[in-house]
């Protein structure tokens, strides 16, 4: 299906569940954010980004530069950032007011998306932000009220690191799907990939220092020169994790599942299973692994490594979760895909 002329040249997409029918966020090139019902094409513009360009970029290893779209929950609430940049904004669009401008501060930026994600806690909606490259923060989403105030302490030129001082460039985040932990896909040198889980009721709640060096915060894997690549969490417990090796130029095709809950003796999180196959985004129903490569959609058993089915001519970049939906935006054409309908032959 084409793409509403109204909507423009859309940029970013975000999935929204603030209604009975599934809902998409749409930025478009001119920085337009509308809510978009893809089945109807009924849209309406909802805000204005006001993200400034960053002329200056220079990209790292090809990662252009790119406007990312973020949405809370319900749909409240929008984020536009600058991945690979510094700058980005947080949006009440009931209100149609800017509630939280945003800068990482640096720091190598240009290897990392800007690290955000929206949650929920005590009852309201928190955005959680990189603002420097070894700092997260957590602020009330309406009102911009920063709620981790602490002061990081600076390395000495020589002797022990200080307490709480965190050695970690902070990446793409992901929240669990009960929205109790975060993912967090960051690296630390020379490089090495290091992806990891901390609780975030407990940093919000009882301890500001939980992101540095909390006892919930536990690190997943770590790979040689390979961060940036697909992962998502299975449920509250597993996450997958792509990438068969420890090593970049020795990185076969596959999925590797954790349990995030419990470690080895090394301290890391234990390792489930590995299994060749699966490329590409990667997504999760809560049961099944998704992976969006070139050939199309695949759908795996994280549990025994096997591959369940296939759904040709779509190689989505999006999920609703709560919709079961799966989109690809492919120069003005949108291909849908509804899990919902397996066999069905549903893509839009």
């Amino acid at each position: 299906m084409a793409v509403p002329s109204g909507l423009g040249v859309i940029v970013d997409l975000a999935p929204v569940h603030d209604g009975a029918r599934p809902a998409w966020l749409a930025l478009g090139e001119d920085g337009t954010i509308s809510r978009w019902d893809v089945a109807t094409g009924r849209h309406e513009a909802v805000a204005t980004t006001t993200v400034p360009e960053e002329p200056d970029h220079d990209p790292f290893d090809g990662r252009q530069l790119r406007r990312h779209l973020h949405a809370s929950h319900d749909g409240r609430f929008a984020a536009v950032v600058n991945d690979y940049g510094r700058f980005g904004e947080v949006l009440d669009l009931r209100a149609g007011e800017i509630t939280l401008d945003l800068e990482n501060d640096g720091g190598h930026q240009e290897t990392v998306p800007f690290s955000l994600a929206f949650g929920q806690s005590r009852g309201r909606c928190v955005v959680i932000h990189r603002t420097e490259w070894n700092r997260l923060d957590v602020s009330d989403a309406r009102t911009g009220s920063l709620l981790t105030d602490r002061s990081l302490p600076e390395p000495p030129e020589r002797g022990p690191l200080p307490e709480h001082y965190l050695d970690y460039f902070h990446g793409a985040l992901y929240v669990s799907p009960d929205g109790k932990r975060i993912l967090d896909d960051g690296w630390v040198w020379h490089p090495i990939g290091l992806p990891s889980v901390w609780n975030l009721d407990h940093w919000i709640g009882d301890n500001k220092w939980e992101s540095e060096d909390g006892p919930s915060r536990v690190n997943v894997c770590d790979r040689a020169y390979y961060w940036n690549h697909a992962m998502t969490w299975i449920d509250s417990v597993r996450i997958a994790v792509e990438g068969l090796g420890d090593d970049d130029e020795e990185m076969l095709p596959g999925a590797r599942i954790f349990d995030t809950t419990r470690t080895d003796e090394h301290g890391m999180a234990v390792e489930l299973l590995a299994f060749e196959g699966p490329v590409g985004p990667f997504f999760s129903d809560g049961t099944r692994l998704f992976s969006g490569g070139a050939s199309g959609l695949s759908i795996w058993d994280p549990e025994q490594g096997e591959l369940l089915g296939t759904v040709p001519g779509i190689s989505p970049t999006r999920h609703h979760a709560s919709a079961g939906q799966f989109l690809e935006l492919v120069e003005g054409v949108v291909r849908l895909w509804d899990a919902g309908r397996v066999g069905a032959g549903s893509m839009g």
